[in-house]
C-alpha cells in the first residue's frame, strides 16, 4: 500500500494519504536554529541543542504522536464549525477531508480542502536565520462569501532544558511568562537573571524568544496554555477556538503558548496570506527588525529559492540516471539529504531521539557519517574532522562524545579508563582517506591538531596514536580488547575480553596507515604498521575462524562466541562482512561465511545482524538479550552493517547478491510496502524486525542512523562504482547485469564530469574500454591530469 509517491523533478515527497501507519516527518533548518515538521504541523523547534535549547515543546511517544507543533485552526463565523489547515488535530474524516502534504528539502508545504475552503500552509527556517517562517494562504473556493476566524497556535516550553520542562514542574511552572505588546507576544524563561550569550550552556541565565503575525486583523491572542486549550480540553477542540475567542490572556507562571487570532473575509474565489514569524531574541529587538524585513514584497518567495537552491547545489554534485527509479530517488535526493541530515544532527533529535543522552556528537558515528557527505561537503568534512581528531585523547581514545559549544581542546578532562569505546577512533581510517581523495588535500595528513586532553600530533600522529591504542590494550590471545564495548554496545565481554570486529578494524588501520605514510615518505611509520599487521594475522590466523565463519568474540573468561558449538548467536555478521573488507579472510573463508550469511541471516527485508537470536544468554554477558528476538542486536536487521554485507558480497564478486541485499533496505524500493515497513519510505532506519520476529518488516527510528551515510557512500563508490582518488578518479561500476547502463553527472574538485557507462553484452563489472573526451585509456583510472571542467566519460563493460 502506498502513501505518497516521489516527485523526482521537484526533489519531494509527496504524501496523499495523512493517516500513515506512523507520524512521518521532515527536518527544518539548521544546528542554529533547528527543528521538526510532520504532515500533521507537528513538531518543535530549539536553538543549537534539542536537549538545552528547546523552543516549542513535544511529547515523546505520545498518541497522537506529532501534536502541538505549528497548528493553524480555521473557524467558520457564521457556522461556528472548525477544523485544522493540517489533518491533525482535529482530524477530520477523510471522505470529507482533502490533504497533500509535500515534504522538500527543508521545508514543508501541507494543502488542504475543507467546506470550500483551501488552505496551503508553508513551514520553513531561511537559511542561517535564528526564525521560523509560517505561512498560511487560504482561498475561499466556495460560492458564497465566507468571514473565517484563523487561530494560529504553538505550544512554548518554560525552560529549554528539555527534562526540566518535561519533569521538574516544581521548578518550570514558576519561571516563565508570556505577554502581548505591540504586536508580539513576547516570551522568556527566568527573565530577571542576567543573559549569558557566550556560555550557552549555563541554564542560569535569562532565555527570550518571541511570536507575530503579518497580515489580517488580529482580533485575540493568548498567551496561557489553559486558557486557549481549556483546562480539560486538548488541541483537538481548544477551548478558544470552540468560543471563536481567545481571551487576551498573559502567560505567568504554569504553562505558556502563543496564539493569535485573526478574522478574513473572503468572496469566492479570493484569497488570504497570514505569515506567522517564531525566533528567539528580544520581541522589541531582534522581533521587530526580522518582522520589519517581511514588509519587503517577494521576501518568502525570495528565501524559499535560496532555500532549495542550497540544498539543491549540494545534491547536484552527484545526479544519477538508471533503470532503477528507486535508486535514482535515493541517490540523487533523498539519500543523500538524509547523511546530510545524519551528519547535522547525529543522533541528537527526532520524533524518537529526544537529544537527553545524545545532545552533541558520538564519536563513533560522527567519523562514520563524514563517508555520505563528504563529495558534497567535503569543506564541512573537513572541519568535522578536525573536532573530532582534538577529542581524540593523547592515549589515543575518544571523549565518547563531543559538545561543539563546550569542547575546548587540550582542556578537556581525559576519558577515565573505564569508558573508552574501542572502535571510536578506527572509523578515523575511513573517514580520513575517503576525505583526502575527495579533496585531494594530503597536506591535511601533517596539520597538527592538539589531543583532547593534553598534547598535539599530526593527523597521521593523531591515527598512529588510534592505532597503538588498540594494541596496547589486548587480550589473552593478542586481538583487540572491546573495552567498554566495540561497535555493538551490547556485547559485554568483560574489559579485556577480545572483539574480533576490531580486531578486523585495526588490521584494515594497518593497512590504510601503512600506504598514507608511505605515500608521505614516512618509511618508517610504514614498516612498522607492516610489522605489526603480519604479527595481528598471525593471530587472527590462529584463533578467529571457527570452520565455516569467523567467529564473534572471546570474553575475559575465555568464553568464546559466535561458534557453532554454541546455542545462541551461533553467526554474527559484522564479524563475516569485516574479514572481507578488511583483507583478513581467505577466498575459501569469505566464500564460506558468506554462504552461511546468505542461508541463515539474509532476507527480503535485509541481513539479520546474528542467529539464532538470545533468549537464555546471561544479560551481563550479552545484552541482547534484553531485546524481543529479531529486534535490534538481538538478531534484528541493523540497518547500518547492511551496507558491510553489500559491500562483502561486491569484493568476493557476487554483483547479484550484493544489489539484492542493497535493494532489500533501500527504503524507496519499498514505497509500495508501507503498511509493513510502516515509517517514512524516504529515509533510511536504524533498524528492522527480522526473519525471527512476529512483526517481520516493521521498521523503526527513521532519518538519524549510521545507515544513511554508509548507504549513500556505497552506492556512490561501490556500485555505481566512481570513486574519487588523491590524483584522479576511478570508474569500476558493479550492477546488475540486466541494465543496459546508466549515467551520471559528478561534481570533482569544482569540476562536473559526465560519464556515461553502457553494458552491451549484460556484465555485472570489468571495464573493457574507457574514453575520456574521445581518447581511450587503460584500465578504470583516469589521473586528475586528464580532467577538465566538462569533461566527457565513456565506460563500456
Amino acid at each position: 500500500m502506498q502513501y505518497g509517491y516521489f516527485d523526482g523533478p521537484n526533489r519531494e515527497y509527496v504524501i496523499t494519504r495523512p493517516d500513515t501507519p506512523r507520524v512521518w516527518s521532515n527536518y527544518l533548518g539548521s544546528r542554529r536554529y533547528g527543528g521538526i515538521v510532520t504532515p500533521g504541523a507537528g513538531g518543535y523547534s530549539f536553538t543549537r541543542s534539542p536537549a538545552e535549547g528547546r523552543i516549542l515543546r513535544h511529547r515523546y511517544n505520545s498518541v497522537p504522536a506529532e501534536l502541538p507543533g505549528r497548528q493553524f485552526y480555521l473557524r467558520d463565523h457564521a457556522t461556528g464549525e472548525f477544523w485544522s489547515a493540517a489533518w491533525q488535530a482535529t482530524a477530520k474524516p477523510l471522505e470529507e477531508y482533502e490533504t497533500e502534504t509535500r515534504f522538500g528539502t527543508g521545508y514543508a508545504v501541507i494543502s488542504s480542502r475543507y467546506r470550500g475552503i483551501r488552505s496551503e500552509s508553508l513551514y520553513y527556517i531561511p537559511l542561517g536565520a535564528e526564525h521560523e517562517v509560517w505561512r498560511l494562504v487560504v482561498e475561499n473556493g466556495s460560492d458564497r462569501a465566507r468571514s473565517l476566524d484563523v487561530f494560529s497556535f504553538c505550544e512554548f516550553t518554560t525552560e529549554w532544558n528539555l527534562v526540566n520542562d518535561m519533569l521538574n514542574l516544581q521548578y518550570t511552572q514558576y519561571i516563565a511568562e508570556a505577554r502581548w505588546a505591540d504586536g508580539f507576544i513576547a516570551a522568556s524563561s527566568c527573565a530577571r537573571l542576567p543573559e549569558d550569550p557566550g556560555n550557552f550552556a549555563n541554564r542560569d541565565q535569562s532565555r527570550h524568544w518571541w511570536m507575530t503575525q503579518l497580515g489580517g486583523v488580529v482580533t485575540g491572542y493568548d498567551c496561557d496554555r489553559e486558557r486557549f486549550l481549556g483546562s480539560y480540553g486538548g488541541f483537538h477542540n481548544p477551548a478558544a477556538v470552540q468560543a471563536g475567542q481567545c481571551s487576551n490572556s498573559a502567560g505567568i507562571s504554569d504553562n505558556i503558548c502563543g496564539a493569535i487570532q485573526s478574522r478574513i473575509n473572503l468572496e469566492p474565489g479570493e484569497r488570504a496570506t497570514l505569515l506567522v514569524l517564531l525566533g528567539i531574541g528580544r520581541a522589541g529587538d531582534s522581533g521587530q527588525r526580522i518582522a520589519a524585513s517581511y514588509a519587503e514584497a517577494g521576501r518568502v518567495d525570495g528565501e524559499m529559492a535560496a532555500l532549495k537552491a542550497h540544498w539543491g547545489g549540494l545534491l547536484d554534485c552527484f545526479q544519477v540516471e538508471t533503470p532503477e527509479p528507486a535508486f535514482d530517488h535515493m541517490v540523487n535526493t533523498w539519500g543523500a539529504y538524509n547523511a546530510l541530515m545524519t551528519f547535522e544532527w547525529s543522533r541528537s533529535c527526532s520524533l524518537v531521539y529526544t537529544g537527553d543522552h545524545r545532545d552533541g556528537l558520538g564519536y563513533r558515528d560522527s567519523v562514520q557519517d563524514c563517508l555520505g557527505v563528504t563529495l558534497m561537503q567535503p569543506g564541512a568534512v573537513r572541519e568535522r574532522l578536525l573536532l573530532m581528531l582534538s577529542a581524540q585523547d593523547a592515549t589515543g581514545g575518544a571523549q565518547p562524545e563531543v559538545r561543539p559549544w563546550s569542547h575546548i581542546p587540550g582542556e578537556m578532562r581525559s576519558t577515565p579508563p573505564a569508558h573508552y569505546r574501542s572502535d571510536d577512533c578506527l572509523w578515523l581510517f575511513n573517514a580520513i582517506p575517503a576525505y583526502v581523495a575527495e579533496s585531494g588535500d594530503e597536506a591535511f595528513y601533517d596539520e597538527v591538531v592538539p589531543f583532547a586532553d593534553a598534547g598535539s600530533a599530526s593527523v597521521l600522529g593523531h591515527l598512529r596514536r588510534a592505532i597503538e591504542f588498540n594494541l596496547e590494550r589486548s587480550g589473552a590471545n593478542g586481538l583487540p580488547c572491546g573495552l567498554l564495548a566495540d561497535w555493538n554496545d551490547c556485547l559485554k565481554l568483560g574489559y579485556r575480553g577480545e572483539s574480533v570486529f576490531v580486531a578486523f578494524q585495526l588490521r584494515l588501520a594497518l593497512n590504510v596507515f601503512a600506504e598514507i605514510a608511505a605515500s608521505r615518505g614516512r618509511m618508517e611509520d610504514a614498516g612498522w604498521a607492516r610489522e605489526k599487521l603480519g604479527e595481528l594475522d598471525e593471530k587472527i590466523a590462529r584463533v578467529c575462524w571457527d570452520g565455516e565463519w569467523f567467529i564473534w568474540a572471546i570474553a575475559e573468561d575465555g568464553t568464546t562466541f559466535g561458534t557453532r558449538t554454541q546455542p545462541e548467536g551461533q553467526l554474527y555478521l559484522n564479524t563475516q562482512a569485516w574479514a572481507i573488507l578488511s583483507g583478513a579472510a581467505s577466498e575459501a573463508q569469505a566464500e564460506s561465511s558468506l554462504l552461511a550469511v546468505r542461508s541463515r541471516l539474509a532476507s527480503p527485508w535485509g541481513v539479520a545482524m546474528c542467529a539464532p537470536p538470545f533468549q537464555q544468554t546471561p544479560v551481563e554477558v550479552m545484552r541482547a538479550v534484553l531485546f524481543n528476538p529479531g529486534n535490534k542486536e538481538n538478531g534484528g536487521i541493523f540497518s547500518h552493517t547492511q551496507s558491510w554485507a553489500v559491500l562483502a558480497e561486491l569484493m568476493a564478486g557476487s554483483v547479484e547478491v550484493a544489489w539484492d541485499y542493497y535493494r532489500s533496505f533501500l527504503p524507496a524500493a519499498q514505497n509500495d510496502r508501507a503498511e509493513i515497513r510502516e515509517i517514512e519510505p524516504y529515509v533510511h532506519c536504524q533498524s528492522t524486525h527480522s526473519q525471527f520476529s512476529e512483526r517481520f518488516g516493521r521498521s523503526r527510528v527513521p532519518w538519524l542512523s549510521g545507515t544513511a551515510s554508509w548507504a549513500h557512500y556505497v552506492a556512490t563508490n561501490h556500485l555505481l562504482g566512481i570513486r574519487p582518488r588523491e590524483d584522479g578518479i576511478c570508474i569500476d561500476p558493479a550492477i546488475p547485469a540486466s541494465w543496459p547502463g546508466y549515467k551520471v553527472r559528478r561534481r570533482f574538485r569544482e569540476m562536473t564530469l559526465h560519464i556515461s557507462v553502457t553494458n552491451p553484452d549484460g556484465r555485472n563489472r570489468g571495464v573493457r574500454r574507457l574514453l575520456v573526451d574521445g581518447t581511450e585509456i587503460d584500465g578504470t583510472f583516469i589521473p586528475f591530469t586528464a580532467l577538465r571542467d566538462g569533461t566527457e566519460i565513456m565506460a563500456t563493460l
